[in-house]
């Protein structure tokens, strides 16, 4: 059967859909029900240095005001806080608590379960074949943590 490269892009979107629905689903059965895909790539950003609600928003690339209220989200669930930053009084410094890093070792944790999944499903060297292609195809590191705004970016084209 012969696809086209639309099927091709639909296939893999519905695999990453796949995968973080049960990831989901399974976070609510573990007590965390309310965890969203965002709520990873911004506290990913965070660990990894994004600081504040400006530098969020640059690398999700997303608004500083929806940086600002997914900031808001993570600080009312106890994942992150903010404080003042020690090098500028009028600047608030994001970090990660323990229990937003706990939420990400469960994901991970999760994702790793899932994997095994699709190792019994579709057989270990299958899987590891189908990693390897898509390494290849897209690199080792498949997905930035600005990826959340990927669809939303600018290419210079006209707006609808």
């Amino acid at each position: 059967m012969s696809r086209s490269g639309a099927d091709l892009a639909l296939l893999l979107l519905g695999g990453f859909r796949t995968l973080v629905d049960a990831a989901i689903t399974e976070l609510a059965d573990r007590g965390y029900d309310d965890v969203r895909p965002v709520h990873d790539f911004a506290m990913r950003a965070i660990a990894a240095g994004a600081d504040n609600a400006s530098e969020l928003g640059r690398r999700l690339s997303i608004t500083k005001q929806s940086a600002a209220r997914t900031i808001a989200v993570l600080e009312e669930r106890g994942w992150v806080t903010s404080g003042p930053d020690p090098r500028d009084a009028r600047r608030k410094r994001l970090e990660v608590t323990p229990l937003g890093h706990e939420v990400m070792t469960v994901g991970e944790s999760i994702f790793d379960d899932l994997r095994e999944r699709w190792k019994t499903q579709i057989g270990a060297a299958e899987l590891e074949t189908l990693e390897k292609q898509l390494t290849a195809l897209i690199g080792p590191q498949a997905v930035r943590f600005d990826s959340p705004g990927w669809l939303a970016r600018d290419l210079g084209g006209p707006a609808d």
